[in-house]
């Protein structure tokens, strides 16, 4: 059974041994699938692949292989479909009035009514405001300015859609990059409070000297812990989406940040646009590298610092709505501004990075909410100086 994905994943160039595929076989027979194509992909890539290398080789060889055979969620979308997609015809810019006037709907019954569209369309529309499309005032394409919307193949206009639907593939932000100005790492090293901590190892010559004195010259050698860097510090970073524009001064950061010798600690997770119930240790963000939001703030005590890095841009659904994640296969029955919140009250400093110029933070609504949240600082020289100031300073 499933002969032709052993051989067409051979065929790619992906190995895979017996072993494997018997093991794969075994899952099958003890149900871990779950009868759910979904369930059955993941399972098949976690007991075939063994490099993120050969993940492209095994997507093309499953939609070849397991076309048309319909998913948790009808992952009907057909090369036809987004062959019309991919040339957008250019309609009018619709008013504030009439996007005003346009029907907004929540997360269930967007995912509803875009399914029983999928099933019903069969041919190509532009400029409607009912059928997968480009332009116009339906909620399901790209190009147009639905406020709740679903987009579908091409790129984000206006960052207004509520779902994505493709699969979304980011990288991680590097932590070898070669940084061309001394100034971002001198303002990391402000990073510091020094506390004595730990066993008393140290000569503390002015107390033995005191001592001394009061022990007529009897020589009583008086010792202190060593002063070392105190601040344990939690980096959280948004990526891919509209946070793609600005991968290489995160990616300076992050390096800057793992090469801060004098941390006590240092750890840092991915989120897209907001925080959810799990944060992620790689940019794939896949369930097997998720850690829990909550086991996270239980990990780590309230004297950690936290710096979020992300633009903040996103449709408010994402923010403020139960499983309003723009991934509907990923969501989360807690709304983000609630794990934001929690961030928040727990840790004792926090501060939030937006890589996107200040001059524009007050054209999004959740940009302008996260700001009454955190301390909000430009992703600059100036702005991380800041940053660092508000995070181990006087407060103010």
């Amino acid at each position: 059974m499933f002969l032709d994905l052993f051989y067409g994943l051979r065929e790619e160039g992906v190995p895979i041994s017996l072993q494997e595929w018997r093991t794969f076989l075994e899952a099958l027979e003890r149900g871990l699938h779950g009868s759910n194509l979904l369930r059955f992909y993941h399972l098949g890539r976690a007991c075939l692949i063994k490099s993120e290398t050969f993940f492209d080789s095994y997507d093309r060889v499953f939609g070849r292989v397991f076309r048309g055979v319909e998913g948790e969620l009808g992952d009907e979308i057909t090369d036809e479909l987004l062959e019309w997609l991919k040339d957008p015809e250019n309609f009018p810019e619709l008013t504030p009035e009439q996007i005003a006037e346009l029907e907004r709907l929540s997360s269930d019954e967007l995912m509803r009514r875009f399914l029983e569209t999928l099933a019903e369309q069969d041919e190509r529309h532009d400029g409607g405001d009912k059928w997968v499309g480009t332009g116009g005032k339906s909620p399901y394409g790209h190009g147009g300015t639905h406020p709740t919307g679903i987009r579908v193949g091409g790129p984000g206009k206006s960052r207004s859609a509520m779902k994505v639907w493709d699969e979304r593939k980011f990288k991680d932000y590097r932590t070898d990059q070669i940084l061309d100005t001394r100034q971002l790492r001198v303002a990391l090293r402000r990073l510091r409070q020094l506390t004595r901590r730990g066993e008393a190892s140290e000569l503390d010559l002015d107390e033995t000297i005191d001592e001394t004195c009061k022990n007529a010259g009897e020589i009583e050698f008086v010792f202190r812990a060593p002063r070392k860097n105190d601040v344990r510090l939690l980096l959280l970073m948004d990526v891919g989406g509209t946070m793609d524009p600005f991968y290489e001064p995160v990616s300076q950061l992050l390096t800057a940040l793992h090469d801060e010798r004098g941390l006590r600690d240092f750890r840092a997770y991915y989120f897209h646009n907001c925080i959810y119930d799990h944060v992620y240790t790689n940019a794939l963000m896949r369930r097997q590298d998720s850690l829990p939001t909550g086991d996270l703030m239980r990990k780590l005590d309230d004297r950690w610092k936290v710096v979020i890095v992300g633009d903040g841009a996103m449709h408010p659904a994402e923010l403020f709505e139960a499983h309003g994640g723009i991934d509907p296969r990923n969501t989360s029955p807690t709304p983000g501004i609630q794990w934001l919140h929690r961030i928040v009250h727990y840790f004792d400093r926090s501060v939030w990075l937006n890589p996107e110029e200040a001059k524009y933070w007050d054209n999004y609504h959740t940009t302008r909410v996260i700001q009454k949240l955190f301390p909000m600082f430009p992703l600059s020289v100036d702005g991380l100086s800041d940053a660092v100031q508000s995070l181990v300073g006087a407060r103010s």
